[in-house]
C-alpha cells in the first residue's frame, strides 16, 4: 500500500459494499418468477390517458417550460481568490457571479453608446458661454 493510498476512502471493490445502496449483480442475477410476472399490470388505454399531443402530432410536456434564453453551462477559470470571495457568499454563488458580469456587461454598453451618441447641442445661453473670450 503505497503513502497516498492510506489518505483516500477505499473503493467499494475493496469493501464488498454496493456503489449507491444497491447491489447491481444481485438484481442482473434476479430472474423474474411466474408469480412476478402475473403482479405487473397490464399497460392498457388507461396509462396512456394523461398524454396530451399537440398539432404537430408531439407529446406536451409538462412542468415549467424551457425559458429561449436559459442559462448555458461553461467552464471558466477564475484566480483563487475571486472564486473565494463569490464562494464565501454560499449557496447561489454562481448567480451572483452572473449578476456581477451582467451589471460589468451594462456599464460597458452605457460606455460605448455615450462615445458613439453625437454630442447634445447646446442650449442658446450655454452657447454664448461656452464661446472663447476674444
Amino acid at each position: 500500500m503505497s503513502r497516498n493510498s492510506a489518505a483516500t476512502a477505499p473503493s467499494s471493490a475493496e469493501t464488498n459494499r454496493p456503489i449507491g445502496g444497491s447491489d447491481m449483480e444481485k438484481v442482473d442475477a434476479h430472474r423474474i418468477t411466474f408469480e412476478e410476472y402475473l403482479e405487473i399490470p397490464e399497460l392498457d388505454d388507461s396509462w396512456l390517458e394523461p398524454i396530451e399531443i399537440d398539432e404537430n402530432d408531439r407529446v406536451v410536456r409538462r412542468g415549467r417550460p424551457r425559458k429561449p434564453d436559459r442559462k448555458r453551462h461553461v467552464s471558466l477559470r477564475l484566480s483563487p481568490d475571486v472564486l473565494a470571495h463569490f464562494k464565501a457568499r454560499g449557496p447561489g454563488w454562481q448567480t451572483h457571479v452572473d449578476d456581477v458580469l451582467r451589471a460589468a456587461m451594462s456599464v460597458e454598453q452605457d460606455a460605448a453608446l455615450r462615445e458613439a451618441a453625437p454630442p447634445a447641442p447646446l442650449a442658446s445661453g450655454e452657447a454664448e458661454s461656452a464661446k472663447p473670450a476674444g
